[in-house]
């Protein structure tokens, strides 16, 4: 069944955050991107001919956490320090935050495929209410950077085994695996 789906990107944030469990690599320090995120919207078309309204998080009536989108991808992700809630040194985060050096954000985990899932999670439960159901995010891809990024979607095996399936070959060509009936 056919769908239609919408991408918007969401970018110029500046944010710094660690991966306290990364001990043999750099990421365990504190480091910072600028970061973007690419949200994937699919649903029903609404009577404009369209699936989500790209301007649509400034427009909102529904909140995330108690903003609106817009202000809160801003309170999340603009000039803040982002912590995972079981990062060892939490508290001396907090004092910094506390003592006015760093915004700081405490999540359930860091890094670039938790982020995604975050905000998918996030996005997804107000999208959802947002539009009463008619649309819903089915993937968020996270960048530090034009070379890193990571996507959590909600796509499910059946899309791959489509993908690799007798239409299409492992390559993606159209056809290459078909063999016509003489």
């Amino acid at each position: 069944m056919a769908k239609f789906r919408s991408t918007k990107v969401f970018d110029g944030f500046s944010t710094v955050f660690r991966q306290w469990k990364a001990e043999t690599t750099h990421c365990k320090y504190v480091h910072g991107y600028g970061i973007s995120f690419k949200v994937w919207f699919e649903g029903d078309l609404d009577e404009r001919n369209w699936v989500w309204d790209f301007g649509g998080m400034k427009r909102a009536k529904g909140k995330i956490d108690g903003m609106s989108p817009k202000d809160w991808f801003d309170y999340m992700f603009d000039h803040t320090l982002i912590v995972a809630e079981d990062d060892p040194f939490i508290n001396a985060f907090k004092n910094m935050d506390e003592a006015g050096v760093a915004q700081v954000r405490v999540i359930p985990a860091t890094g670039a495929e938790k982020f995604a899932e975050f905000i998918y999670k996030k996005v997804n439960e107000f999208v959802k209410k947002e539009t009463e159901g008619r649309v819903k995010v089915v993937q968020v891809e996270f960048k530090e950077h034009d070379k890193n990024s990571a996507i959590y979607t909600s796509y499910d095996d059946q899309v791959e085994s489509f993908m690799n399936g007798p239409a299409i070959s492992n390559s993606g060509i159209w056809g290459e695996n078909q063999q016509s009936e003489k």
